[in-house]
């Protein structure tokens, strides 16, 4: 992965003219890339006197509340004294990390955003296809996430000896956990040797494991449980796989924000198995998210039947029908995807 120079040289004047104030934004249902490289960021634009928000539309998982700084993200949805929205409104500069669109952003976030014309847009971003209407673009979808792509622009800007441990402990959670701990794609040289700048800050890797995959509830475990074993289906000889989670069953398993993180991955251990979905009930619409192996295309996927996209083995999107009426759009969609060679 290259940095585009002339990227760099126009984001060095827009933030060396003079201190600023900045909004650092994220999507909906951050996780630990979003929230990591949301944290170093703001913490680095900090260190050079610009004055930062940063907002995520909604709630973090609770397996991420340890991070260093995450106490000064400002949540949207419960953001009662508007302070989300004054920085946004006298925001000079706006940078999107870890998505691609403001769609991803939901109402009313997005107008917010939309309402302040003026300030400058920054989009540090390794999903595909990226929309217009950034001022500076850094969008990698080489790049295994955007942690990855902050932690090479703060290096390219100011050096890798001014990561200070704080940051190299949040960006690295933001590459561990958007590589399923560093076992998916794009585990590039590069990836490893930036890692190697994080591990030089003192940070204590098993222990930033520990916090993030060993801090899990008992009604996490259970839900688990309960959705492999009862809720999962295969198709086509056992190559596809999908599950459902209704808003019931998991306040079953006293669901908290994150619990499902992960499951749609597991059918992908099964030996034979190229596809894996997960069907997640939210009060206005039912969250799609899509995994597979090699060359299946689940950013194909989402796009054709789902409104969606992001990679190519890792993608997602939303359906606004029911759980049922969504299951058998799937089920029609993988036999169509499969007639025409995809899987």
């Amino acid at each position: 992965m290259e940095l585009s120079q002339q990227s760099l040289n126009t984001l060095r004047e827009l933030l060396e003219a003079s201190p600023k104030k900045i909004v650092v934004l994220s999507h909906t249902n951050p996780d630990g890339d979003a929230i990591g490289s949301s944290l170093a960021w703001a913490e680095a634009l900090r260190s050079r006197g610009h004055q930062v928000t940063c907002i995520v539309p909604n709630r973090y998982p609770y397996y991420l509340e340890w991070m260093t700084g995450i106490e000064q993200l400002v949540i949207f949805k419960s953001d009662s004294e508007g302070a989300a929205i004054k920085a946004v409104a006298e925001a000079e500069m706006l940078f999107c990390l870890d998505f691609h669109s403001l769609s991803r952003l939901d109402e009313p976030l997005s107008r917010v955003i939309a309402a302040n014309e003026s300030a400058k847009r920054v989009l540090i971003d390794h999903h595909l296809n990226p929309s217009e209407g950034f001022d500076v673009m850094f969008s990698h979808p080489e790049a295994s996430s955007t942690s990855y792509l902050v932690c090479n622009i703060i290096c390219a800007l100011w050096g890798e000896k001014s990561i200070t441990k704080a940051q190299a402990e949040v960006l690295y959670v933001g590459m561990m956990t958007d590589t399923g701990n560093f076992s998916f794609s794009n585990l590039t040289p590069a990836l490893y040797r930036t890692i190697a700048v994080l591990a030089e800050t003192g940070i204590e890797i098993p222990q930033i494991y520990n916090n993030v995959y060993n801090s899990f509830t008992e009604g996490r475990a259970r839900l688990f449980g309960y959705t492999i074993n009862r809720k999962m289906r295969l198709m086509r000889k056992g190559t596809v796989a999908y599950m459902s989670l209704t808003e019931e069953e998991m306040r079953r398993f006293w669901f908290q924000q994150g619990d499902s993180e992960g499951f749609v991955n597991y059918p992908l251990t099964i030996k034979k198995m190229r596809m894996s979905a997960i069907f997640i009930e939210h009060k206005d619409f039912i969250r799609v998210s899509l995994r597979s192996r090699g060359a299946v295309d689940v950013n194909l996927f989402a796009g054709r039947y789902f409104e969606g996209g992001g990679h190519h083995n890792a993608a997602g999107g939303k359906s606004f029908v029911s759980m049922e009426e969504t299951i058998a759009r799937f089920e029609a969609a993988v036999e169509e995807f499969a007639k025409e060679g995809h899987l």
